[in-house]
Parts: C-alpha cells; sequence; structure tokens
C-alpha cells in the first residue's frame, strides 16, 4: 500500500533485513541433512557465499582459500592488486593512516594506473594455486580490460558498479559498454550489477546476465545512500529482484540466481536475504575480518579513492579469527560473526527447508524488535547480540 508523503508524492514502504524474523513451520530437520549448494555460471559450489571484490577482503591468497572452503572470493581488478606489482606496502600505508588523512591517501593510491599485465598475472596466480578466478570490473573497466580477462582464463567476471542498467546514457563521447554483446562475447559467465528493482533486473537477466546482484548502498564500508540519497533495503530489494527471476525463468526456461550484495555481517542475515529470495550472498566486512584478509583488520568500500565523490570509508573491523572459523568454524565469538555455514544450516534444520529453494519459501514475518526483544543485559553488557 503506498503512503502518501505529500500531495502529489506517495511512495511504497520498504524493509530492511534487521525489521524481518523467520518464522518456522510444520516441519524441523537434522542440520547436516540441509543442502546449500547453489550453482553460479557453469561453477557449482557448497556455500552460497562470496566474498566482495574490495581491497581489503580479496587478494589471490584470500580467493584461493576461499575457493578451497567451498565458498568463492572476488578480486578487484581496479584496485590495488592490479595497480601495484607488490601491494603489501601499499596496503601497510593504508592501514597506518589517521581518519583526517585516509581519503587523501586513498585517492593518491588509486591514481596509480592499472597494469594489464597484473590482471593477467593476478588471474594466473589464482589458478595455479587451485583456485577459482572470479574479477570484478566497473563497465568502464570491462570494457577496457575485457579482452585481457578473457585471455588470462578467468572463471566468472562480475560487472559491478552503484548502478548498472541496459538503458545507460551517456555523452557522444562515450561509447557505454554493450551489456548484451559483452555478456555473449566473453568466454565466462558474466554477473551484472547492482540493481535494486524488478524491471532492471528483468533487463539485465534479457541481456544475458549469469547472475544478478542486488544491493545499492547497505554494505558497511559504502556511504552511497548518504552521500546519493539512493537505495531500497535490502529485504524489499531482494523480494522484488527474486520476483523478476522467476517471471523469466518461467517465461524462458533459464534460472538466473540472484545475490543479495551489502549490509551482511551475521549468520542470521545471510538466513533472511535467503529467506526473502537470494540464491547466494555477498559480503564484506565479515571476511575482512580474517587472518588472511589483506585488510590489517580493516574494510573499505570500492567507491571510496573517487578522485571527485568518494562513496565509501574505511572502517575498522579488527581480526577476530582464521578464514575457516568464520566460514565453517568451530566458533569463537558468540555473535553470529563465525561459522557462517553453520547458521545457514542450523537455520535451515529449524525452519525444515532440505535446500536453497525450500529456504526462499519460509514464512517471513515483519519484527522490528527482532533484534532487541529481552536483549537488555546483552545490550547493557556489551555482550552477543548487544555488541
Amino acid at each position: 500500500m503506498d503512503i502518501q508523503i505529500g500531495r502529489g508524492k506517495t511512495a511504497r514502504r520498504a524493509y530492511g533485513i534487521d525489521e524481518i524474523a523467520l518464522c518456522p513451520g510444520n516441519r524441523t530437520l537434522d542440520p547436516s541433512l540441509a543442502d546449500t549448494k547453489w550453482t553460479i555460471g557453469n561453477i557449482e559450489r557448497e556455500i552460497p557465499i562470496i566474498a566482495s571484490a574490495m581491497d581489503g577482503v580479496v587478494d589471490v591468497r584470500m580467493a584461493v582459500g576461499l575457493s578451497k572452503l567451498g565458498a568463492l572470493g572476488v578480486l578487484n581488478l581496479e584496485g590495488i592488486q592490479t595497480r601495484y606489482e607488490n601491494p603489501e606496502p601499499i596496503l601497510d600505508r593504508i592501514a597506518s593512516v589517521g581518519k583526517d588523512e585516509f581519503v587523501g591517501l586513498m585517492q593518491e593510491l588509486y591514481a596509480e594506473p592499472i597494469k594489464p599485465e597484473l590482471i593477467t598475472q593476478r588471474i594466473k596466480e589464482i589458478k595455479q594455486q587451485g583456485g577459482i578466478a572470479a574479477v570484478s570490473a566497473t563497465p568502464a573497466g570491462a570494457s577496457k580490460f575485457g579482452k585481457v580477462v578473457a585471455e588470462a582464463g578467468a572463471d566468472l567476471f562480475f560487472i559491478q558498479a552503484t548502478v548498472v542498467s541496459t538503458a545507460h546514457l551517456s555523452p557522444e563521447s562515450i561509447v557505454p559498454l554493450d551489456l548484451e554483446t559483452f555478456c555473449r562475447e566473453m568466454p565466462m559467465p558474466v554477473a551484472l550489477g547492482n540493481c535494486v528493482t524488478y524491471d532492471v533486473t528483468l533487463n539485465l537477466m534479457k541481456a544475458g546476465a549469469a547472475a544478478v546482484m542486488v544491493g545499492i548502498g547497505p554494505g558497511a564500508a559504502c556511504t552511497s545512500r548518504g552521500v546519493l540519497g539512493v537505495g531500497v533495503p535490502q529485504a524489499t530489494a531482494i523480494a522484488d529482484c527474486a520476483a523478476a527471476r522467476d517471471d523469466f525463468f518461467r517465461e524462458t526456461g533459464k534460472y538466473v540466481p540472484i545475490v543479495a550484495d551489502g549490509g551482511l555481517i551475521t549468520g542470521g542475515d545471510i538466513c533472511k536475504c535467503i529467506a526473502c529470495g537470494a540464491d547466494g550472498v555477498m559480503i564484506g566486512s565479515p571476511f575482512a575480518r580474517a587472518a588472511e584478509a589483506p585488510g590489517r583488520g580493516f574494510h573499505w568500500g570500492m567507491a571510496t579513492p573517487s578522485p571527485v565523490l568518494p562513496r565509501g570509508t574505511r572502517i575498522r573491523v579488527a581480526t577476530t579469527g582464521t578464514l575457516e572459523q568464520i566460514l565453517r568454524g568451530p566458533a569463537g565469538l558468540d555473535d553470529g560473526t563465525h561459522n557462517l555455514l553453520g547458521a545457514l544450516k542450523t537455520s535451515m534444520g529449524t525452519l525444515g527447508a532440505k535446500n536453497i529453494k525450500e529456504m526462499q519459501q519460509v514464512e517471513v514475518v515483519i519484527a522490528p524488535s527482532l533484534l532487541t526483544e529481552g536483549k537488555v543485559y546483552q545490550k547493557a553488557q556489551q555482550l552477543g547480540m548487544g555488541k
């Protein structure tokens, strides 16, 4: 139901992940029976979790480690890893600078040109160590470096921007990337994003997307919502985009997964995204807390280094455990940020969902008090859910 903002302007109510809860049904099952497998492009993974293409989250080591643990990590092709032969001193500088100097330093460091030979080198390093080479670029970067990525043999290509559409208008001097042609000509599956609406999701799928990324501005280090005032809360965005996926499947017989990207911290967040209709999730800050992460306990957004309008910041997330602890356990923390796979399987067992498709069908209720009800002591003592 539309709500009247004022004369001549109405709005639809949208819901965030923190405002909903999952309601158990008539059946439960042992968590060991929960099947979490999913397929993106032509790649099947046990764990429907992707590490986001952020420089504090994924480097070659993390991409390989995530692959071996049953998940997936995406390397940012327009970041530190492809601008510097040895990124370690650069990452040290980013971690050591103060808040006031940070934006200027980032703009300076990211002014270094991207080197095509480093794109090739990083992709080969991941593959030589047995990892899945999933990489990400903006539409402009994809247009410029697509051929390099194809020749290097990447396994998945993510084209990501704050908002991606098939109806992009550019000045006469700029030729926009033709998404349909790009998806058709690239030798590997191409995921497209980000978006938050039914119509754009449908258009991206018609253009040949192997997956669609859903989410504008919810990420822990993203400031797009504050800078631009743009975004739709994730629960509503996922449900709308999932409806487009289902309609596209009914019309074409082609199933294109949607991936909830951003704003997810705990296992419960991941479970609620899938219940809203997501096939998988992309997360950044939870993996930035891994001992193996390149960010040294820090996490920053992809648009943070923009030379004209930064739309991200650097946050301190600290280091809380190993990558395996965070992804598969055993958990060393009680706040839902460790053993994300275990949380998903246990939630699916509680809800009686045998697989991801059944998890997408569980009952969702509006529950703004879900995270605060009865948690006075946790909040007062900064424990568990009160941290």
